[in-house]
C-alpha cells in the first residue's frame, strides 16, 4: 500500500493485508480488518469498522457508525447511511459460535441504505434501490425499489438518480421505466 494513494485518519487502525484504493479517505476511529478490500474514491466515516475479508466497490459512502461485517459485499456508489445496521449470522447464540460460516449479503450498485436501516443478513438490496431511514430489511429487494417500514416493504419506485417515481415511471431527469411482473427495469 503506498499511503500518498489515499487517507487515513491517525485514530484508525489499518490491520495487514487490506486493499485500499486511490482516492478513498478513512477517518477518525476506524478500523479496517485483515483481508479487506475497499475500492477507489470511497469515505469511511468516523467510527465505521470493515470486518475482515469484506470487498467494498468504488465510490462507496459509508457514514458515522457502521460496521460491515464479513459477509457483507458492497458494489460500487453505495451509500450507507449513519448507524445502518448489517448482520452477518441469522440465529446468533454466544455459547455456540459460527467460525466463520455467514450468510452472505449484497448490496448492489447504486443502492442508498437511509439511517438506522437495518439489513437482516442472507439477502440482496438490488441495484439502485433505496432502502428508507429505520427500514428493517428481511427478504431480498428488487432494483429500484423504495422500500419502508419494519419489516419493509415496497411502498413505491426509485429512478436511478433517487427522485421517487410517480404512476407514469417517468423521473423529471429524464430515465423512463416499465414495470412487468411486480420488477422495474429502465427503457
Amino acid at each position: 500500500m503506498d499511503k500518498k494513494d489515499f487517507f487515513v485518519h491517525e485514530s484508525s487502525y489499518v490491520d495487514d493485508n487490506v486493499t485500499i484504493g486511490e482516492g478513498t479517505k478513512i477517518w477518525h476511529f476506524c478500523h479496517i480488518q485483515k483481508g479487506a478490500c475497499i475500492g477507489k474514491n470511497c469515505s469511511m466515516g468516523q467510527n465505521v469498522n470493515i470486518g475482515n475479508n469484506v470487498k467494498i466497490g468504488n465510490g462507496v459512502r459509508i457514514q458515522n457508525n457502521v460496521s460491515v461485517y464479513e459477509g457483507v459485499e458492497i458494489e460500487d456508489n453505495v451509500f450507507c447511511g449513519p448507524s445502518c445496521v448489517f448482520t452477518n449470522v441469522t440465529t446468533p447464540r454466544a455459547h455456540f459460535p459460527v467460525h466463520g460460516i455467514y450468510a452472505k449479503t449484497l448490496i448492489k450498485e447504486g443502492a442508498s441504505l437511509g439511517a438506522n436501516s437495518t439489513i437482516v443478513c442472507g439477502h440482496t438490496i438490488g441495484k439502485s434501490a433505496l432502502i428508507a431511514a429505520g427500514a428493517v430489511v428481511t427478504k431480498d429487494v428488487k432494483d429500484f425499489a423504495l422500500m419502508a417500514g419494519v419489516p419493509a416493504q415496497r411502498i413505491g419506485w426509485v429512478c436511478e438518480c433517487g427522485k421517487r417515481l410517480d404512476s407514469s415511471l417517468q423521473c423529471s431527469c429524464g430515465r423512463k421505466y416499465k414495470e412487468t411482473n411486480e420488477t422495474l427495469e429502465q427503457i
